[in-house]
């Protein structure tokens, strides 16, 4: 996925914001499921919502107003309940690398109570199905 760094992302040194990372991270997770079929919205209305529960960032190299970003986004399950999706942002023109990171979500049922996660999520995004640890 891709990402333009507008001036409203960066801070008075002209580099992005650091929580910025934290927001296309997000936009690349809703992406990323949306390229496997599975709309947040659906998602919702069918009794599974996710929370982030752990985010990770490691900087690597600034990147400046007009750059355009490559979000590369992969995901694997933890456990029965959570999902851990890893990012690596570079530089489009350059391939240099920006950030690399992660965040971990756990299902939850619409009263906010963990849930493991449905087998028809799992099967989507290419996940096993059964677990031997909870």
């Amino acid at each position: 996925m891709e990402v333009r760094v507008y001036y409203e992302d960066t801070d008075c040194g002209g580099v992005v914001y650091y929580a910025n990372y934290l927001k296309y991270f997000e936009r690349a997770r809703t992406h990323y499921l949306d390229n496997h079929g599975l709309s947040v919205a659906a998602l919702i209305q069918e009794g599974t919502e996710f929370r982030v529960i752990r985010a990770e960032l490691s900087y690597r190299s600034a990147a400046t107003y007009g750059d355009i970003l490559e979000v590369e986004t992969t995901v694997a399950a933890d456990r029965r309940t959570s999902l851990t999706f890893s990012h690596v942002i570079k530089d489009r023109t350059s391939k240099r690398l920006v950030v690399e990171g992660s965040a971990t979500l756990v299902a939850v049922d619409t009263n906010g109570r963990i849930k493991r996660l449905p087998p028809p999520i799992l099967k989507v995004l290419g996940l096993p199905l059964g677990f031997t640890s909870s």
